[in-house]
Formats: structure tokens, C-alpha cells, sequence
């Protein structure tokens, strides 16, 4: 896959590989950053844990969440824990796609006899994009991500593979809006205004009984949903003083 150049963010679902257990804690690789990170004892599970090695393994691979970045350190903890059984699964799906976009891409390579040129075919993917689904993605969605790429026999292959191989897949993430006018006597139209600049986001806005709504949005991956979300998030924000709001996840549609 395509190495991340960066460090995560707090909270972000990584994909990890237990490379070594001491008596407290274990060291882990991130998969999709190349990085070290450690896995305290007390974030593997909850409860007492009488022998480690019972519980975890070396090889094994694991959805965590990352609980603490020193960026100056590169330090880095994640929690096996703290992710809930739904985002595990939305993030084995992410990183199941991402390992066979990777496989398209490993046939491109070979189709087009540019497998000596590897490196430094992902050097110049790796500007635009961050991993293999995202390329795939952005194909599929007609961006045409490699439009000045350099090896034209590459790419011709490649946009092939996709397009014979894959079938784009929607994924859907839910929240609800409580949207209020700041003043109650305003007009009503504000709280008009504001959700149509919601639904321009790409964002639907269903009606829950004012002032609750529900905003579902669709996107490649659920990152890319997510992304609408907080376009709708901030498009509300520059209403200022007008409005207020706020947006949480969308409990009963889990």
C-alpha cells in the first residue's frame, strides 16, 4: 500500500501488526504509515489481564484507535479497547478494499512491464494520492487522478484493470442536526437558508420533527462521507450568531 507520510491524528482507526509483547504493553506497526506505536497492557481490553500472551499475539493484526501522538517524539499509543464493533468493521472493509486496489495495482505494474519503474511510480502517485482506494475511487469518479502522469502505458492499463475489476460501492454515514434560529421570532426562512446550503454540500437533509433532522451523506469510503458531514458542519458555521446547532452521530441508524 502506499505509505503515509504524515502521523495520525487522535482518534483516527489505524490498521496494526503486534511486532513485540513485553510484560506491559505491546509495540505495534501501523500498517498504512510504516510507523512504531505501543499498545498499553490496560488499552488491549477491559478488565484484568492476567497473562498478555494470552490475549495477543505476535503477527497478529488488529483494528486500534490512536489514543496519543507526540509529533516532536514521533510517539505513538493506540487502544485496542476503545473502537467499537462498528467502526472495526467499516475499517476492516476500508482496509480490505485497500488490499485489492493494491492487487489492481501490482497487475497494472505487470500488464504494462513497468514493474523495475515500481518506486518510482508510486513516488509520483503518492503527490495526489494517499492510498490505492483513493485512486480507484477518484477513477471511478471520472477525475482522472493520473491526467499528467508520466508513464502513459502505465496508466492506460491501469484505468482498464479498474474499470473491468470494480464495482464502485457507496458507503453511507448518518448524523442528526438540531438547527435553531438564534433569535425565535426571526423568519423562519433562515433555518430554510441553511439547509438548502446543507443539501449543496451533497448532503440529504431528511425531516425529523423541527427542530431535529437527520443528514445522511454517501461517499467511496466512509472517510469520504464523513468529509460531506463536516462540509455541512461548516457551511452552518459561517451563519455565525444566526443559528445554532449541533450535529451527532446518528445513534438508531448504527
Amino acid at each position: 500500500m502506499i505509505i503515509r507520510s504524515e502521523l495520525p491524528e487522535p482518534n483516527e482507526l489505524v490498521m496494526v501488526r503486534i511486532t513485540k509483547i513485553m510484560p506491559h504493553g505491546a509495540y505495534c506497526n501501523l500498517q498504512e504509515y510504516g510507523l512504531d506505536a505501543y499498545l498499553p497492557i490496560s488499552e488491549i481490553a477491559s478488565g484484568w489481564i492476567k497473562n498478555i500472551h494470552g490475549v495477543i499475539k505476535e503477527g497478529q493484526k488488529e483494528v486500534a484507535k490512536v489514543i496519543f501522538v507526540d509529533k516532536q517524539k514521533r510517539a505513538i499509543d493506540v487502544s485496542f479497547k476503545k473502537v467499537t464493533a462498528g467502526e472495526k468493521k467499516n475499517k476492516l472493509e476500508e482496509y480490505n478494499l485497500e488490499i485489492r486496489a493494491e492487487g489492481l495495482f501490482a497487475k497494472a505494474l505487470a500488464g504494462s512491464k513497468s514493474e523495475q519503474k515500481k518506486d518510482e511510480i508510486i513516488k509520483e502517485i503518492a503527490k495526489s494520492e494517499q492510498t490505492y482506494r483513493d485512486l480507484v475511487n477518484d477513477i471511478f469518479e471520472k477525475k482522472d487522478p493520473l491526467s499528467d502522469f508520466s508513464d502513459k502505458n502505465f496508466k492506460d492499463a491501469l484505468y482498464d484493470i479498474v474499470f473491468k475489476n470494480i464495482k464502485p460501492k457507496k458507503f453511507i454515514v448518518s448524523y442528526v442536526l438540531e438547527l435553531n434560529a438564534a433569535d425565535p421570532g426571526s423568519d423562519v426562512s433562515i433555518i430554510k437558508e441553511a439547509l438548502s446550503a446543507i443539501e449543496r454540500e451533497g448532503v440529504e437533509v431528511l425531516y425529523l420533527g423541527a427542530p431535529r433532522y437527520r443528514l445522511v451523506a454517501e461517499g467511496p469510503s466512509y472517510p469520504k462521507a464523513e468529509d460531506k458531514i463536516r462540509a455541512a458542519e461548516n457551511t452552518l458555521k459561517k451563519y455565525g450568531k444566526k443559528v445554532s446547532f449541533s450535529i451527532n452521530k446518528d445513534t438508531e441508524a448504527q
